[in-house]
């Protein structure tokens, strides 16, 4: 196996091509195992990364940081921030549904984690790349009262004062592809709306509508 410090250059760059290369493109290598294997190296390693800079969490807490900055979404994101669009090799088909960019970029990080790690035969590269991105989201979910997950807080709110689990009502208000009011959401409790939201996508706007029946009760101390 490769050392940390001492990588073969040439089989890296074959790995990287790999995780690079979509099934989309009809090759005969691409970017699946890596993937598979990536994703077991991204837990670890967000696992290892909360050790170390959050040893105060409880577990729980610990359980759902980790599952927001291991997640497609955070993913997606990553690979937008890396502009990893202009590298990945895909099929004409797959390069023209829009609607699937978030999970190629989703997909393509975690071949990429599994190629850095086999590669290097060590987490330590993978660390140096996620750290300061893991560092950034880590805050900011920390710091939400909600921990980054308004629907899960909205069900724990409403089942605790036996109002039922919440109901969420979405349509699709735009077709364009990047619109961040593309989707509507009116979320219920009993019956009622409470609150509504608009997203780029359906789970975010969900998410916004979760968020401000949460900001609505918090704000007055009263059932929505």
């Amino acid at each position: 196996m490769n050392t940390a410090d001492s990588p073969d250059e040439p089989r890296t760059l074959s790995l990287l091509d790999e995780a690079l290369t979509h099934t989309s493109a009809g090759l005969a290598i691409h970017h699946e195992r890596l993937e598979f294997l990536g994703d077991a190296v991204l837990r670890l390693t967000a696992s290892e990364f909360i050790e170390q800079h959050y040893p105060q969490l409880p577990v729980g807490e610990r359980s759902a940081l980790r599952a927001q900055i291991v997640s497609d979404r955070w993913l997606a994101q990553l690979g937008k921030q890396i502009g990893i669009d202009a590298m990945l090799v895909i099929g004409a088909k797959a390069r023209g549904d829009d609607a699937g960019q978030a999970t190629l970029r989703a997909e393509a990080c975690e071949a990429l984690i599994g190629a850095i790690y086999q590669a290097w035969g060590s987490l330590e590269p993978v660390h140096a790349w996620l750290t300061p991105h893991w560092q950034r989201t880590s805050a900011a979910v920390l710091a939400d009262p909600h921990k980054g997950n308004a629907k899960s807080a909205l069900q724990e709110w409403s089942q605790a004062r036996k109002l039922g689990l919440p109901v969420y009502n979405s349509l699709e208000t735009s077709r364009r592809h990047g619109d961040p009011r593309r989707f509507h959401c009116q979320v219920e409790l009993k019956g009622h709306t409470v609150a509504e939201g608009w997203g780029g996508s359906r789970r975010d706007a969900e998410q916004k509508a979760a968020q401000a029946a949460l900001q609505n009760v918090e704000g007055d101390g009263a059932e929505p």
